[in-house]
């Protein structure tokens, strides 16, 4: 064998060496991101799925499974994840572990496939208010759309996604119509083309789609997102408002800053802290409210109305620019404002007097003439001194008391000039004489 044989030979082995290492780099190269959707659907989770499809597509990742155990939310912010799922070139999986209602279900329908754990449903998918009721029909039309527009953007029939939102449409071997909506079995959802296979666990999902050898990714929050979910549900946001402004009315009434202060500002800096880490707010809105609050205390100094009146408002739209939704922040302003005047009628009433605090609001001292407070002079030296009426009292007049003019009222009836009465009584100014007889 001569050189060029043996060069040739070595280049052949060469490149199907790296053609084996090219085939498991590639192999290895496929990876897979695991993403729980978990718990009520809020902006705070919007922020946190935003990060994991960015973070997936840097990485030129395969697939991004959706975990999904969720009873609902938002509408807007599952309008927001929708738009996130079906905007990615990354092919979608939802992976429905128990339950996917409402919010749950119109974003596992924006995924390109879906799977479903046995015992696990999804649908029901009733669009309701902050107080639990149906909202209104302007809101509701717009939901029955998103929710048949989801379901047709990714190939499925319309008319199931339009039955978990609409209890009017009546589809009876599903068990909906009739005032009830339709939640989907695992099995029945496989049935109407939801679902496009049962699958026990995760492994067993990733064998189903063949990237049993792929490389996971799981993403998890992180401890400022979970605390952004938690401060921007929409129950919360009313609590954080109403400690926030209560707290701030009581430290206004007390000397130096205390307890009521803390807490008020705490509870407003963490509603500002959740939306910021969020992304439904910038700095721009904490510095609107601190100018607010500045100018509240420049009112204190320099009165005229001027300085708080745009205070006020400086604070109220900073509450309303770190929201995206004007009508639930008007609600959860309402809510706040009401309960913080119910509260603090009811700790001054109630534990006005037990508690040191509110002792510092109410004025619990009386200027009682046992404590020595005295309005004006009480003559009780006079009491029983006699005096020639200057004047004629009627009941009222002058008297002359040992060189001193006097005013003075007559005990009741009418006293004429020069005659001779007696002090009986003195309170305060007030000097009572009685007639004693005629000169």
């Amino acid at each position: 064998m001569n050189v060029k044989s043996i060069l040739a030979s070595f280049l052949v082995f060469l490149s199907l060496t790296g053609l084996i290492s090219a085939g498991q780099a590639g192999a290895q190269e496929k990876i897979v991101y695991v993403v729980p959707i978990v718990e009520t659907v809020e902006k705070g989770l919007l922020a946190f799925l935003e990060r994991a499809v960015r973070e997936a597509e840097e990485a030129n990742a395969e697939v991004i499974i959706f975990d999904i155990h969720t009873p609902g939310g938002a509408v807007d912010a599952a309008a927001g994840i929708g738009k996130l799922l079906t905007g990615t070139d990354i092919k979608t999986v939802a992976f429905v572990n128990k339950e996917a209602l409402s919010a749950g279900a119109y974003i596992s329908l924006n995924t390109d496939e879906i799977y479903m754990v046995p015992g696990s449903t999804m649908g029901a998918a009733a669009i309701i208010d902050q107080e639990g009721n149906t909202a209104g029909k302007k809101a509701e039309s717009y939901w029955f759309a998103a929710m048949k527009s989801a379901a047709v953007e990714t190939g499925r029939d319309p008319i199931y996604a339009q039955a978990m939102a609409d209890e009017s449409i009546d589809l009876p071997e599903l068990g909906a119509g009739k005032g009830k909506l339709l939640t989907l079995t695992a099995e029945q959802a496989l049935e109407v083309g939801y679902s496009e296979g049962t699958v026990k666990n995760m492994d067993s999902l990733l064998d189903k789609l063949g990237l049993e050898d792929a490389e996971i990714r799981n993403v998890n929050a992180t401890f400022a997102e979970k605390l952004a979910r938690f401060l921007t549900n929409p129950i919360v946001i009313p609590i954080l408002l109403t400690i926030g402004s209560l707290g701030l009315v009581l430290e206004l009434y007390s000397p130096g800053f205390g307890l009521p202060g803390f807490m008020g500002l705490s509870s407003l800096l963490l509603f500002f802290y959740g939306h910021l880490v969020a992304g439904l707010a910038g700095f721009e809105t904490v510095i609107l409210f601190v100018l607010g609050i500045g100018l509240i205390l420049i009112e204190f100094f320099v009165p005229g109305g001027i300085a708080g009146t745009i205070g006020f408002i400086a604070i109220i739209a900073s509450f309303f620019i770190a929201s995206d939704n004007v009508v639930h922040m008007g609600i959860s302003l309402l809510i706040a404002m009401s309960a913080s005047v119910l509260l603090s009628i009811l700790m001054i009433r109630v534990f006005g007097k037990r508690m040191k605090l509110f002792k510092r609001i109410i004025l619990t001292d009386s200027t009682s003439t046992e404590k020595g407070y005295v309005s004006n002079k009480n003559r009780l030296e006079l009491i029983g001194v006699e005096g020639i009426t200057v004047t004629a009292l009627r009941p009222s007049g002058t008297v002359l008391v040992e060189d001193e003019r006097i005013d003075v009222v007559s005990e009741g009836g009418y006293i004429a000039k020069d005659r001779k009465v007696r002090v009986i009584k003195t309170e305060g100014t007030r000097i009572v004489v009685r007639e004693v007889s005629n000169l």
